[in-house]
């Protein structure tokens, strides 16, 4: 086996061994939030609100996958339905008062872990990391 090949193997590996670790920390750090829900509600505040097929879309996720994400966050109260005010027909999800706090509240917790985790490393393996990490998930493959 080539260096390339063990290497990607290796990255397969560890990028398996984040998600789960992504996973446990998103449910400690607020039980009713999982890590797909904090992901919508970061895309929600980030697009300013899209329509539920937009979530779908970009993510690559089930509509049905959605729309129990959806309905879960409204019932929370986290996210609202407003009707588009150029297409009455569409509705547009946006954060409530509530979705936007809770939304901070893990985000800072995230990056308090994400600190503390990465406190013995240098500033240049910090910032090649990061760069990294960009130009993977901006890479053709980014969806799979």
């Amino acid at each position: 086996m080539s260096a390339a090949e063990t290497a990607v193997e290796t990255i397969q590996r560890e990028m398996t061994v984040f998600a789960r670790r992504a996973r446990a920390v998103a449910g400690r750090m607020h039980p009713e939030l999982s890590l797909v829900s904090y992901t919508l509600l970061g895309h929600l505040e980030e697009s300013g609100g899209c329509r539920a097929t937009d979530l779908a879309a970009h993510y690559a996720l089930d509509k049905s996958t959605v729309s129990r994400q959806v309905a879960a966050l409204e019932r929370s109260g986290l996210i609202e339905r407003r009707l588009d005010p150029e297409d009455h027909r569409v509705q547009v999800l946006h954060l409530t008062g509530a979705g936007r706090e809770i939304l901070a509240q893990v985000t800072r917790s995230r990056r308090a872990a994400f600190r503390e985790r990465l406190a013995d490393w240098p500033e240049d393996d910090l910032v090649r990391f990061a760069a990294y990490l960009e130009r993977y998930n901006a890479g053709r493959a980014a969806a799979g």
